[in-house]
């Protein structure tokens, strides 16, 4: 029997945004929103499932009059992608 993979990183979206941010130590929403070519609407919701599930935190900050929001994978959020990538090598037999 297989373990169950993570519901929450099995969203593509999801799962390219944790790709993301478990390599840099931060990124903003353009960004993020520019490498996985989701629609804002659709990466701010798949934003606020990951921060609500502790996996990442948001901060909305300003660059002079703009507003910027910056997220950042938690420690909790490295531990469930790293166990997502686990489960994963093993239904795959790596």
């Amino acid at each position: 029997m297989f373990p169950e993979l993570d519901p929450l990183l099995h969203s593509e979206l999801r799962l390219a945004v944790m790709s993301i941010l478990i390599g840099v130590e931060s990124a903003d929403f353009s960004f993020l929103r520019e490498q996985t070519g989701a629609t804002a609407g659709n990466l701010s919701v798949g934003l606020e499932k990951l921060a609500a599930a502790g996996y990442i935190k948001i901060e909305k900050t300003f660059r002079g009059k703009m507003p910027r929001t910056l997220c950042r994978i938690t420690p909790q959020g490295t531990q469930a992608f790293q166990e997502y990538v686990d489960v994963l090598k093993g239904y795959l037999k790596i």
